[in-house]
């Protein structure tokens, strides 16, 4: 597969929240997976993952089907450096669990259907890259218990948490000065049903802030086209994904959920047309934002 597969799998990031997803999941394998030792932690010796308390960046390594990562990194500011070393899509969505919630707390919530429960609060995290490639984020983080979780699909249409990609993340205070927050040059403010985009997103290297002011929970994925291609090949594409994809997706930020801090994406953007994609479930119908309108196209020169 290498570096054909891109957006395929975005468009199902959140959809294991949804009754229908719920469903199709194994849902002791998610309780399983949130213990030390289980399946998502890393099988291999030489652990790839590290946080660096001085710089405040956290490396993460997804593959199929774990996640090599730190168990414990330090509140404030922290920017995590996703490696998808594939072959599938990847993320690394961010739960901060409330109330003295742990992983296995979630994995038992996850057995029912229908949304999260409210202790479950999306803070972000790097979105999607494609197979191969890299993606950056920064949020803002609070001591307490955490899961880092996968909740793309592909191939089979299991999300990937519950083959193990979930594993619990300690947050603690930190003895050395804290990171500050990151400086945009560019700021994205999520809605229903629509991208706000301030600033210039120009070739190079940019920083985006990523708020959602509700009212519902929104994400902001990135997607590159191929030169000729459009957003109506990229659906037919994941309605059938045969032959090569239509784009890269370059990733941005995970699910954010109203009130929380603002998540920064760090994109290096080349010449071409790019569009920003939302596709978290709507709360009252259940569809992916993209199919209210939550879709920004825009060229880069």
């Amino acid at each position: 597969m290498q570096r054909a597969i891109t957006l395929i799998a975005v468009a199902a990031l959140l959809s294991a929240c949804s009754q229908q997803e719920a469903a199709k999941t194994d849902s002791s394998k998610v309780a399983q997976a949130g213990t030390p030792g289980s399946a998502s932690s890393a099988s291999s010796a030489a652990s790839a993952a590290s946080f660096d308390p001085t710089t405040h960046v956290a490396v993460v390594h997804a593959k199929d089907f774990a996640f090599d990562a730190p168990d414990t990194v330090t509140a404030g500011w922290t920017q995590f450096h996703l490696v998808n070393d594939g072959p599938n899509l990847h993320h690394v969505q961010l739960v901060r669990l409330d109330s003295g919630k742990t992983a296995q707390d979630l994995g038992a919530a996850l057995k029912n259907p229908g949304p999260p429960p409210r202790w479950a609060v999306f803070v972000g995290g790097p979105n999607a890259p494609s197979p191969g490639t890299e993606s950056d984020a920064t949020v803002d983080l609070r001591p307490g218990n955490y899961v880092v979780m996968c909740m793309v699909d592909i191939p089979d249409h299991v999300p990937h948490f519950a083959k193990g990609m979930i594993r619990p993340l300690t947050v603690v205070a930190g003895k050395a000065a804290p990171a500050e927050e990151p400086t945009a040059d560019a700021t994205v403010t999520l809605s229903d049903y629509k991208f706000d985009v301030q600033g210039d997103l120009t070739a190079g290297k940019h920083t985006i802030k990523v708020q959602d002011a509700g009212p519902q929970p929104h994400e902001m994925e990135i997607v590159r086209l191929a030169p000729g291609k459009t957003l109506k090949d990229l659906a037919a594409w994941m309605n059938a994904p045969n032959g090569p994809p239509p784009g890269d997706a370059l990733g941005g930020v995970d699910a954010l959920v109203p009130g929380v801090s603002p998540a920064y994406a760090m994109i290096n953007f080349t010449p071409g047309h790019y569009a920003l994609l939302c596709f978290v479930p709507d709360m009252k119908d259940g569809k992916p934002h993209v199919d209210h309108g939550m879709v920004k196209e825009f060229e880069v020169k």
